[in-house]
């Protein structure tokens, strides 16, 4: 049985999509068997993995439709143990297309249902808002991972994902739990990445990672080649952050 982690925060510019990428590519490298799911509209994670999104026959949007299998909406090998269900601009509009379908919060979840058992890890990117495609994700997820820049206004809106991760927990998912709290563009030359992480240790009930990712020129550079870190500058800071937290998600389920 997989681990199915959606990567959630409805801020935007925190790194969902770097941490999405990276953390799938860094589990891929350790052999795991990896599908990435693209559930945010701008196909960020898409082409960060070096496919060409507005060429892609179909993505999720089609699958949410039921206009195709999932099966058939699997990009295989993009990187070895790493396959993708695309996204594009497209998604956007389901948000319109699912009102008043019939369980609507629970389609990814019975679409992945059918091929749960063939990867280790299912992670998913979600949108920087509390929409139903972030409800979906939240649905078939076992877990959620927050990332967190490291920037003054860190904690501003994470209550809300947390209550409506508890929503989800009580009236959808029961088997939902908050897999942890990564800090993310990490500046060790100011004093307020300190203050944050500190801040956000003190305020926040929640397991938070050891591993920090830093700010890092080679990491921001990496998704404009469709290249994860680890394939662009494999030995870069960036590259060294995102492996010890694959290697911390591994321990966690060891240590479960």
């Amino acid at each position: 049985m997989s681990r199915i982690i959606a990567v959630a925060n409805q801020k935007g510019g925190v790194g969902k999509s770097t941490t999405a990428i990276n953390l799938s590519a860094c589990l891929a490298e350790q052999g795991k068997l990896v599908l990435t799911i693209d559930i945010d509209p701008q196909g960020n994670t898409t082409s960060g993995l070096g496919v060409d999104k507005y060429r892609v026959d179909n993505t999720l949007y089609e699958l949410l439709l039921g206009e195709v299998s999932v099966e058939d909406v699997i990009l295989t090998n993009v990187l070895k143990n790493l396959d993708l269900i695309p996204s594009n601009m497209n998604l956007s509009g389901a948000e319109i297309e699912l009102i008043g379908m019939e369980n609507k919060e629970h389609i990814l979840k019975n679409s992945l249902d059918k091929i749960v058992d063939y990867y280790d890890y299912i992670i998913m990117d979600c949108p920087p808002s509390l929409s139903m495609l972030t409800i979906n994700a939240l649905t078939a997820a076992t877990s959620v991972l927050v990332p967190i820049q490291c920037e003054y206004y860190a904690l501003e809106g994470l209550s809300q994902l947390i209550h409506t991760i508890e929503l989800v927990q009580e009236r959808l998912n029961q088997n939902l739990s908050i897999e942890g709290v990564v800090f993310t563009m990490y500046d060790s030359r100011t004093n307020l990445s300190l203050q944050v992480v500190d801040n956000v240790k003190e305020n926040l009930e929640q397991n938070i990672y050891h591993t920090i990712i830093p700010r890092n020129v080679r990491l921001a550079e990496a998704p404009s080649y469709g290249q994860p870190i680890i394939v662009y500058d494999p030995r870069s800071a960036g590259a060294e952050s995102y492996r010890l937290l694959a290697k911390e998600v591994i321990n966690r389920e060891d240590a479960e």
